[in-house]
């Protein structure tokens, strides 16, 4: 199974406040909260997408963690993994 490591930010951050409506806020953080991160992480995540400055592996890295709460229900066959 994919194992996620936790990443440590070393360079400057600048705290920016943004507005938002409380109850979609609540949702957001309600979601990262399953995603087991918090809505700090989450929004930096979309900011180096938007900013267009993320990089494949840290792309590769969010997907995996995106998908961590899906667990196979039973092994496949190799024929199975190679049917197209």
């Amino acid at each position: 199974m994919y194992e996620c490591t936790k990443f440590v930010h070393t360079g400057i951050m600048k705290n920016v406040t943004f507005s938002a409506d409380e109850k979609l806020i609540a949702k957001a953080r309600a979601r990262a909260l399953g995603e087991h991160r918090t809505l700090n992480t989450a929004f930096r995540e979309w900011l180096e997408r938007y900013a267009g400055t993320s990089n494949d592996g840290a792309d590769f890295d969010r997907l995996m963690r995106s998908l961590s709460h899906v667990k196979l229900t039973r092994e496949f066959t190799r024929e199975e993994m190679n049917a197209r």
